[in-house]
C-alpha cells in the first residue's frame, strides 16, 4: 500500500477514554457551581452514561443537582466536555502500527464535532506523526462518512489510483461502504462497540484484524 489512512475513535485510541476525560474536567468545573463532590457527580454522569447514553448526560445532571433541566447548565456542562485538553493516549497497538509505517504517507479521516475532533489530534500527538488529517465536519455534514469526499482529496493530494490506498476503521456502518466500489482498500479493526457487530457484505472491510500491527499481515497477502 502506497497510502494508509485510519479512523480515529476507536481506531487509534479508546473512545470512552475522552469520554472519561470530558467527564472529570465537567466535575472539577461545576462541582461547586452545582454544590457536589467532584467523585460525586463523576460517578452520577458515569451512571447516566451507563443507563441512558450519552445525549443525556448533562440534561439528567441539571435535573439531579437544579431540580429541572436548565439550559444554561447544560450548555457550560457541553463547553466544558468540548473544549477541554483530553487526557488520552494512543493504543500500544496504534502507536506501533504507526512506527512501522515508517515513510508511508498516513493520514487519518474523522467524523464529529470539528473542535472536539481537533483537540483529540493535538492530545494524541498525531499532528506531529501523520502527513494530514481531515475532519469530515470542516467541510460540511454532507461530507461525513460514509461521504468519499476526504478520501478522494487524498487520492487527489498523493496522486495515486484509489487502489493503492487502503483505509483502517472500526465502524462498518459507515466506514467503507462509500469507499469501496471507488476501488479504496479496507481493512476493518475488530474492537470498540461495534465489535461483534454483523452486517451485509456490502457494508464489510475486505479484511479484519483484532491489532493494528496485524494491518502488514494483510498488505502481504494482498500482494502475494
Amino acid at each position: 500500500m502506497k497510502v494508509v489512512v485510519f479512523d480515529l475513535d476507536d481506531t487509534l485510541y479508546e473512545e470512552l477514554s475522552y469520554v472519561q476525560s470530558g467527564f472529570r474536567a465537567v466535575s472539577r468545573e461545576m462541582a461547586k457551581v452545582l454544590g457536589a463532590g467532584e467523585k460525586e457527580l463523576y460517578d452520577f454522569m458515569w451512571k447516566v452514561l451507563m443507563t441512558h447514553g450519552r445525549g443525556r448526560v448533562f440534561d439528567e445532571t441539571a435535573v439531579r443537582y437544579c431540580g429541572r433541566p436548565l439550559q444554561r447548565i447544560v450548555r457550560r456542562c457541553l463547553s466544558i466536555y468540548r473544549l477541554h485538553k483530553p487526557d488520552i493516549r494512543l493504543l500500544p497497538d496504534a502507536e506501533q502500527a504507526l512506527k512501522r509505517l515508517g515513510d508511508t504517507p498516513v493520514y487519518i479521516v474523522t467524523d464529529g464535532n470539528k473542535l472536539v475532533q481537533q483537540r483529540k489530534i493535538e492530545a494524541l500527538g498525531l499532528h506531529r506523526l501523520v502527513t494530514g488529517y481531515y475532519i469530515t465536519h470542516r467541510f460540511g455534514l454532507r461530507y461525513a462518512k460514509p461521504s468519499p469526499y476526504c478520501f478522494l482529496k487524498i487520492r487527489d493530494r498523493e496522486r495515486v489510483p484509489a487502489s493503492e490506498i487502503v483505509y483502517v476503521g472500526d465502524n462498518p456502518r459507515k466506514d467503507f461502504i462509500g469507499i469501496k466500489p471507488l476501488g479504496f482498500r479496507t481493512i476493518r479493526i475488530r474492537r470498540g462497540p461495534y465489535r461483534d457487530l454483523v452486517l451485509p457484505d456490502a457494508y464489510e472491510a475486505e479484511a479484519k484484524v483484532d491489532d493494528l500491527t496485524e494491518i502488514f499481515n494483510v498488505f502481504r497477502e494482498w500482494r502475494d
